[in-house]
């Protein structure tokens, strides 16, 4: 049988746009696990409430974790589409994976170790479907004490910018504009702003921006794949925006784990960046690889200097329930529960009284002589950042 591939190529076209544009999925989630099912379980009950009132899809893709992940989360959400790597192939790849099966005409890159608020992703999808130019969102990010995570907003790391980052200056002078466009120190972070770079922590992107750039480049195992993938969509005619208008928590870190192995895979990110874009300036291109060497080099020998523990006994640990009565009762069945003068570790309980967005709230203006935790409703465990 003779095929007529060009025909074949445009038939294909054709039938992705046509289900596309008659496709009710307004939303599809792709969320990358790896070791890190706790927080997993907590970011799927944010995002379930998350998308109560729209039609979405949630897939996750696990990539070959060894802590149970999939044995303990796939039971408790069967409205997820879960997708098993026999291996781990990287950040990248898997979320191409998941790319490919996405049905709707917005596609939000999401971390495991994030807390989304009730109305995150409507106000998300309002401002891409309202902005006509837009390409890309992203959102204003706090840590898992309250702090602003100034990755929420970035700029292109052109020489200039990069060698800024890598020798401090930036951090010398964060709201200078001339020293400071790595992370837009000088844009208000309580302001919407065009930006170069939207994290893949949370990355709402257009599917016909999708079309256009492609995914993810899967050259980048793991790190500086959103800063590429912001950069074609750019390159593709749409631009990329951060929205103060909704925050979210990105337990930062806990979905990697900070060893050799993961800084030779960060500079190793930054470095085939650089020579995907910058190697056609010579000098430039030199000074950032050397660069990026000479800090590749201390972050190992600050990895293997010996470290003062913070592992703590839980159960001499005094917690104070707020929130939810049902889980607080449940909560205090396996943990000591003080009053709260006697308690200086929070855990709310998201519940009908307690919103996953009023939390977040809680989170931003927190006393700092306290440790936060969220337990959402009905889950087994809680989550959070203790603070040394």
């Amino acid at each position: 049988m003779l095929v007529n591939f060009q025909y074949w190529a445009f038939a294909q076209k054709t039938l992705t746009s046509y289900s596309l544009f008659y496709s009710t999925v307004t939303l599809s989630i792709i969320i990358v696990n790896y070791n890190v099912k706790f927080f997993l379980e907590q970011c799927l009950c944010s995002v379930k409430k998350a998308i109560d009132r729209m039609e979405a899809e949630v897939i996750v893709v696990d990539n070959n974790s060894s802590d149970g992940s999939m044995g303990y989360i796939q039971p408790k959400f069967p409205w997820v589409k879960f997708i098993l790597n026999p291996k781990n192939e990287g950040f990248s790849k898997a979320n191409n994976l998941a790319l490919s099966d996405a049905k709707a005409k917005f596609v939000l890159f999401l971390n495991p170790d994030t807390i989304v608020a009730e109305d995150s992703f409507e106000k998300c999808i309002s401002f891409l479907e309202t902005c006509p130019q837009a390409g890309s969102v992203g959102v204003k990010m706090i840590d898992g004490r309250g702090k602003y995570l100034k990755e929420s907003k970035r700029g292109f790391p052109t020489p200039w910018v990069s060698f800024c980052k890598l020798s401090g200056l930036t951090a010398l002078f964060p709201r200078t504009k001339f020293f400071s466009r790595y992370y837009l120190g000088y844009l208000n972070e309580k302001e919407n702003h065009e930006i170069d770079i939207i994290s893949g922590a949370y990355m709402m992107v257009k599917k016909k921006a999708l079309d256009k750039t492609g995914g993810f480049d899967e050259r980048f195992f793991m790190y500086g794949e959103d800063i590429d993938l912001s950069y074609r969509i750019r390159m593709s005619g749409f631009k990329n925006y951060y929205l103060a208008e909704t925050t979210i928590i990105h337990f930062k870190g806990e979905s990697t784990i900070k060893d050799l192995k993961n800084i030779k895979l960060f500079y190793q990110a930054m470095s085939i960046f650089a020579q995907k874009h910058f190697s056609k300036h010579p000098i430039s291109f030199i000074i950032i690889q050397a660069s990026i060497w000479i800090y590749r080099a201390l972050a190992a020998v600050k990895n293997i200097l010996p470290r003062k523990s913070t592992i703590q006994n839980m159960e001499s640990l005094k917690f104070y329930l707020v929130g939810d009565g049902q889980s607080k009762i449940a909560l205090g069945k396996i943990i000591s529960v003080e009053n709260e003068v006697g308690a200086n570790n929070i855990i709310f309980c998201e519940g009908e009284k307690l919103s996953f967005k009023k939390i977040i709230e809680i989170f931003q203006k927190k006393p700092k002589i306290s440790s936060f935790f969220i337990h959402a409703f009905n889950s087994s465990y809680f989550i959070g950042t203790m603070i040394k």
